[in-house]
């Protein structure tokens, strides 16, 4: 709590997440590595590990992963209205660009230009939504060890249309479960 209130307090959770939301393209998982230079690297309000932790909680709750990663944040950090900030501060750039595309696009759903720009961003969104995967996973400590424990939930969701939830539940019993076992032979 003091290493936020020394930088500014709600205002300055609002204008970080307003940052996180204006300028990152992709959704969600795009932001993680501009959330991890802000809230980590720069106002040092939480650690690597800590985050890691966040966002496996914001992955498996409901709703949109930036606003819930946002809302953990910001509630740790200042309570309700950490909270209530870094929401607004995440959603307000995208509902206003949305809202300016949804005005203008019938003007322009048939130029050429906006065709070539929309396939040229694909890419880009791709590319940044992968970096974050492989650094999530080096920050998870996966090796060639465990590697396929990620391998084998991919698999049961997508190609066994398996639901993420029970994919979840029986990571966490297989998870306390090992817990158990290393720590009685400790």
């Amino acid at each position: 709590m003091d290493r936020e209130i020394k930088n500014g307090g709600l205002f300055t959770l609002f204008t970080t997440f307003l940052h996180i939301g204006l300028f990152t393209i992709g959704g969600g998982y795009a932001m993680i590595p501009l959330i991890e230079a802000k809230v980590v690297d720069e106002h040092r309000w939480i650690d690597r590990e800590e985050l890691l932790d966040l966002i496996a909680v914001a992955q498996s709750c409901p709703g949109i992963f930036a606003v819930n990663i946002g809302i953990f944040i910001g509630y740790k950090l200042r309570g309700v209205r950490g909270a209530v900030s870094t929401t607004l501060g995440t959603v307000l750039p995208s509902f206003v660009i949305i809202l300016a595309i949804a005005l203008l696009f019938r003007h322009f759903q048939d130029n050429v230009y906006v065709e070539r720009i929309f396939r040229g961003i694909r890419p880009a969104v791709v590319a940044l939504i992968a970096a974050p995967v492989f650094k999530m996973a080096r920050m998870a400590k996966i090796s060639r060890y465990n590697v396929w424990i990620p391998i084998v939930a991919t698999l049961l969701i997508w190609q066994m249309g398996v639901s993420p939830v029970y994919v979840i539940l029986g990571a966490g019993i297989g998870g306390y479960i090992y817990g158990q076992i290393k720590d009685d032979k400790l």
